[in-house]
C-alpha cells in the first residue's frame, strides 16, 4: 500500500511539475488614461496551444505602462506614467494565483517615466520627459524607498521635429555581468555605461563612458546576446539597429542595418528589440506608418543577417516578447488595443501569424513570469 500511495504521489508531483513547464503567468502594463483598460492584467499562458486565461485585473493603477518582476518573483514595479506627478508603484506578487497586493508608490523623480528594472537590492527607472534616471533601495518587505540616487541629463540633439529639444532617458538595461548600467537618451542621442554599485548607500551609479550615436537617431531600446559578446541598439527616428561588440562596459560598433524598405517614405517609429533566448535570431518592431517586425540571424561574429519583415497585424506595436519556450512572440498594440501572437519558428527564426488575441486596452508592455 505504501509502494502505490508513494507511486500516487511521484505522478501527482511528475504532473505538477509537466504543468509549471507549459504554464506560465503572463503580466501586461497598460495605459489605463484611455478608458479602455482599468490597470496590471495577469494571463496565464499555455505554451503548447499559445491560448491565455485571464486569471488577475490589479485596478486602481495609473498608467502603468511598464512593468519589472524581481529575480525571486515576490514582486512587481511598475511605472505611473502621469506626467509631472509620475510615481513608481511596489506590489506584493502571488505566482500562484497571479494577483497584485499594493505595497507603496514614491515620486518617480522625473515625468513620464517609460522604462523600469530590479534586482535584488534597488529598483531603476527612465524617465523620458524628465530626462533622468533615479535609484530606489528596495525594502525587505518588497516596497521602495525614497530615490538615493538622480542623475539628470541635460543635452539636445537635432530632430527637426523637436523631440530633441531636450534630454529624454528612454531605458535602462543591466549588462550581462551585473557590473554596469547602460541608459539610453532619444534625446541626446548618447548611450551612457554607468558603473554600477549595488550595495552604494548614494552613488549607485557613476559614469563609464559615454558613446554617440548618429545625429538625430534616437537612440531608443538595447537588446545583449545571450552569452554577453554583442548588443544591438534599436533607433526611434530612422528604425536602424547599431551593432555592437560588448565588453567590460564598452561598445564597439560593428555594424548598421535598417528595419524599413530604402524607398520608405512614412513614419518609421522603431519601439522595441529582442535576441531569442538561443541567440540566433534577433528582432525589432517598429510603429507609425510601417506597423512591422523584423527578424534577423546572428553570425557567430555577432554580424545580422534579414531574414524577414512582415506586418504586426496591429497598430502601434510598442513591447514584444517571446514566451519561455522560444515558439512563440508576443506584440503589444497600444492603439488596437489587442496582442497578437505570432508562432516563432526556432530554426529559421520566422514568424507567422498563430491566430491567438489578447483582448485589452493600450498594452504597453508584456512580461512572462519564467519561474
Amino acid at each position: 500500500m505504501k509502494k502505490i500511495t508513494s507511486l500516487i504521489f511521484a505522478l501527482a508531483l511528475s504532473g505538477a511539475a509537466l504543468a509549471q513547464k507549459t504554464n506560465y503567468n503572463l503580466l501586461i502594463g497598460t495605459y489605463t488614461n484611455t478608458g479602455k483598460s482599468e490597470g496590471i492584467y495577469t494571463y496565464q499562458f499555455n505554451t503548447l496551444t499559445a491560448k491565455t486565461t485571464l486569471r488577475h485585473i490589479t485596478k486602481q493603477v495609473d498608467n502603468p505602462s511598464y512593468l519589472a518582476i524581481s529575480p525571486d518573483q515576490k514582486f512587481v514595479y511598475a511605472v505611473n506614467e502621469t506626467g509631472n506627478t509620475s510615481t513608481v508603484s511596489a506590489f506584493k506578487y502571488n505566482a500562484l494565483t497571479g494577483d497584485l497586493s499594493f505595497l507603496n508608490k514614491v515620486d518617480s523623480q522625473g515625468a513620464d517615466p517609460c522604462y523600469i528594472i530590479a534586482d535584488n537590492r534597488n529598483v531603476i527607472v527612465a524617465n523620458y520627459s524628465g530626462g533622468s534616471l533615479a535609484v530606489f533601495q528596495r525594502k525587505a518587505d518588497g516596497s521602495i524607498a525614497e530615490a538615493k540616487q538622480i542623475i539628470k541629463h541635460t543635452g539636445k540633439s537635432i530632430d527637426p521635429q523637436g523631440r530633441q529639444k531636450s534630454a529624454h532617458v528612454h531605458m535602462v538595461h543591466f549588462s550581462p555581468d551585473h557590473k554596469h548600467l547602460i541608459c539610453n537618451d532619444l534625446g541626446e542621442d548618447l548611450t551612457y555605461i554607468y558603473n554600477y554599485n549595488a550595495l552604494a548607500k548614494s552613488t549607485v551609479l557613476s559614469i563609464k563612458t559615454v558613446s554617440k550615436t548618429n545625429p538625430g537617431s534616437g537612440p531608443r531600446h538595447l537588446a545583449f546576446s545571450p552569452n554577453g559578446r554583442f548588443a544591438y541598439l534599436a533607433h526611434e527616428f530612422n528604425g536602424k539597429i547599431t551593432g555592437f561588440v560588448y565588453s567590460n562596459g564598452n561598445l564597439k560598433k560593428i555594424q548598421e542595418i535598417g528595419t524599413t524598405p530604402k524607398d520608405f517614405a512614412g513614419k518609421i517609429d522603431g519601439a522595441d528589440i529582442h535576441v531569442s533566448a538561443d541567440g540566433k535570431f534577433l528582432y525589432e518592431t517598429n510603429r507609425g506608418d510601417a506597423n512591422t517586425i523584423s527578424v534577423f540571424s546572428i553570425l557567430p561574429t555577432g554580424i545580422l543577417r534579414f531574414v524577414q519583415t512582415v506586418s504586426t497585424l496591429g497598430k502601434g506595436p510598442r513591447n514584444f516578447s517571446i514566451d519561455p519556450s522560444g515558439k512563440f512572440l508576443l506584440v503589444a498594440h497600444q492603439y488596437t488595443n489587442d496582442v497578437v501572437i505570432f508562432k516563432r519558428n526556432k530554426i529559421t527564426g520566422k514568424l507567422t501569424d498563430s491566430g491567438q488575441r489578447i483582448a485589452v486596452g493600450a498594452p504597453v508592455c508584456l512580461v512572462f513570469d519564467k519561474k
